[in-house]
């Protein structure tokens, strides 16, 4: 009988399992003292390699690669990883007290440098001739030439100390590094004794920067000497010219150098503009805890940046006309006194279904929501107010993301993926943008941050011009930003080329991609549709509270201003506030479910009835979205706060409860007799928060 073949993870087990088992052997050799040091140190380096080599094998490795299925592959791998990394600290460390005293002498020597000169950058210029002759007399010194390899590292780039524990440093500077932690942060040692945690990414392995200077010139004249020969046409005299320019930019480099303390090779100024620009994404990319196509978040750069431009509250306003004497999209129908409808040139109804084979982050950040930034797009500018929606996740299918959860009550804002698009841009081009994002927080250093996952666009018309149909469109996630193109979120999963039908059916399988549902709505929804502004992007199911809210906005400021001309402010507490609940979604599920109660109390009359509709918005408003909002116990808002998000559910809860009881109680429903009670707290009421101000908030 044939033996089993053992998979690829399998292999690599075994691999780690005689690392570990060569390492527990070395440590009890070197604890009874069998054997020299040397001999002990030159097993160690070895086992490095070999464990460094085993680790990159470990991380090529997927699921592809399996000769069969394996269960809870990832895991499994995972812990080979961690169990691989454990066995690098220990060898790390061994390999430190095999050395101690070379060292510690070299440490002492050049601390007592330090102590006799006068200036740091002497002490830093010794420090490194001391290490050039070390290196020089290395056939005899009894240390072994590979020593320098794991413990003396060169500073890139500059990095100033941001947190107690961390090391200032300096380019050029020479570090021994004493301990490497997987999350990319390592434990060094300057010059002067001083120890902290320097990030690896502003390291480079050896001495000094000439060497790599010296080679990346070497390389480019070796470049230039292959293209020369490979251009037959040439003549002698052109080529002796050019040797001789490169050799005056060399020797002007040089003298750059020795005035200035500046880079030695032409393209340093390039590679020291991109080190000292470093960002947090290029270092956890670096580290390997976000994929290699993940970037900073674009649309919510333009909502930090931009402020009130891109968001919701801003698309509400009413829209000067060119005059600036009339508005441009709000009109009262004079017969029935309802806000006129407008039909605009792109309006759709989606649903976002699921996200598939989205790559996760790694150990190294907390993933504190998974979200999707719509807005309208033309491929170079956003056309629309940026909308989020957040993505449900399990643990037992990490690379897929939901929306639209089944729940007992109304279904938050925040999660519901049934929105709209109301758009009368000219453009030929364009769409929906939807940019997958994370917002993260570093484990190590407890930073913020978010990160675009890759976007998908939906073009809302074919070639022809003709508007879409409605059907599931399933589209793929590109890496980078919008305006990148062929950017992939994360390296082909197999190397293997796809040699038939079913390999390449299972290569699409695995390819990230957006399912996006365009739909029919009713008669009904269509008319509330055309009452809205222009231009928004929001949830379906807040569109009857934007109807009752731009029908206040019209009577206000068509019907009750003596002239068109008036700009003086306008005494409205709904018109300047509810603008706020479109930023703070929770505050909109509380006015929709008080809304939602209070028409379940009324009849199909009063349900036609227009003014009796406002009357009762502005009760129910007031008496509860706009107690909330001057509630001592409501924390300010805060964007994927955990703790906040509960502390505010609850508060609102019970806030809306009590208002309740007290309704019934007393008998009096929506007055707002509430803020006179003596057992209701509220601030201060600000003349702002009271007024309108059609100058400030129009478009």
């Amino acid at each position: 009988m044939p033996l089993k073949r053992r998979g690829a993870l399998q292999l690599v087990q075994r691999e780690v399992d005689e690392v570990k088992r060569q390492v527990d052997s070395l440590e009890k050799n070197v604890k009874s003292q069998n054997g020299s040091k040397e001999e002990a140190f030159h097993r160690c380096h070895e086992l490095q390699v070999s464990a460094e080599k085993t680790l990159k094998a470990l991380q090529k490795l997927t699921k592809a690669d399996e000769l069969a299925p394996v269960g809870n592959y990832d895991q499994r791998k995972l812990e080979e990883e961690r169990r691989l990394q454990n066995i690098l600290e220990r060898l790390v460390t061994l390999s430190l007290e095999l050395h101690h005293q070379a060292p510690a002498t070299q440490a002492d020597n050049v601390s007592k440098e330090n102590d006799d000169n006068s200036s740091d950058d002497d002490n830093d210029d010794d420090f490194e001739e001391d290490l050039d002759s070390d290196d020089a007399d290395g056939s005899t010194s009894e240390k072994p030439p590979s020593q320098s390899a794991p413990q003396i590292y060169t500073v890139l780039s500059d990095f100033k100390a941001e947190q107690e524990g961390d090391l200032s440093v300096q380019r050029g500077e020479v570090l021994k590094i004493i301990k490497k932690t997987p999350d990319g942060w390592w434990l060094a040692q300057d010059t002067k004794g001083n120890r902290g945690v320097v990030p690896k990414t502003f390291l480079k392995i050896g001495s000094g920067i000439n060497d790599e200077h010296e080679e990346d010139a070497n390389e480019e004249e070796e470049e230039e000497d292959d293209d020369d020969d490979d251009d037959d046409d040439e003549d002698d005299d052109e080529e002796e010219d050019e040797i001789q320019q490169s050799e005056q930019e060399e020797e002007e480099d040089e003298d750059q150098t020795d005035d200035g303390n500046k880079s030695k090779a032409s393209n340093w100024s390039t590679v020291r503009k991109a080190l000292t620009k470093i960002d947090t994404t290029d270092v956890l990319s670096a580290m390997g805890a976000i994929p290699s196509g993940f970037r900073p978040s674009t649309l919510s750069k333009l909502l930090a940046e931009e402020g009130e431009r891109y968001r919701g509250s801003h698309y509400i306003q009413p829209e000067l006309s060119q005059s600036q004497l009339s508005f441009k999209d709000l009109f009262l129908d004079p017969d029935t006194g309802r806000v006129r409808a407008r039909q605009v040139r792109n309006s759709v109804c989606f649903n976002l279904w699921s996200c598939k084979m989205i790559p996760t982050p790694g150990v190294g950040v907390q993933v504190l929501s998974r979200h999707i930034r719509m807005c309208a797009f033309d491929g170079t500018e956003v056309l629309s107010n940026i909308h989020t929606v957040r993505a449900s996740y399990t643990s037992k299918s990490p690379k897929t993301w939901s929306f639209s959860p089944r729940m007992t009550s109304i279904l938050p804002t925040i999660l519901d993926g049934d929105c709209f698009l109301r758009c009368n841009s000219l453009s030929p081009n364009i769409g929906i943008l939807f940019e997958l994002g994370v917002t993260f927080l570093r484990n190590s250093t407890g930073e913020r941050g978010d990160l675009s996952c890759g976007w998908a666009f939906l073009k809302l018309t074919d070639d022809s011009g003709n508007p879409l149909p409605n059907r599931t469109y399933e589209l793929p996630i590109n890496g980078g930003t919008p305006y990148e193109k062929d950017v992939m979120l994360e390296a082909p999963v197999s190397r293997r080329s796809p040699g038939g039908v079913f390999q390449q059916m299972l290569q699409v399988r695995r390819l990230p991609k957006l399912i996006v549902k365009l739909k029919l709505i009713s008669r009904r929804t269509r008319m509330q549709l055309s009452l809205l502004p222009d231009t928004l992007l929001h949830c379906l199911s807040c569109v009857h509270l934007l109807v009752l809210h731009r029908q206040l906005l019209a009577d206000t400021l068509l019907m009750d201003r003596p002239t068109m001309q008036n700009a003086e402010l306008i005494c409205s507490p709904i018109l300047s506030t509810f603008p706020v609940l479109l930023d703070q979604t929770d505050l909109l599920d509380a006015l929709r479910s008080a809304w939602l109660e209070a028409e379940t109390n009324m009849s199909r009359a009063q349900k036609r009835d227009l003014s009796y509709l406002k009357q009762e918005f502005s009760k129910v408003y007031t008496s509860s979205v706009y107690f909330l909002l001057h509630s001592p116990s409501l924390p300010s808002y805060r964007w994927a706060d955990p703790p906040s998000e509960e502390h505010r559910a609850r508060v609102i809860y019970t806030t809306l409860e009590a208002l309740k009881n007290y309704q019934q109680t007393t008998g009096k429903s929506g007055a707002p007799g509430v803020f006179f009670d003596s057992s209701h707290s509220h601030l201060a009421f600000d003349v702002q928060e009271l007024t309108f101000d059609l100058l400030s908030a129009t478009r």
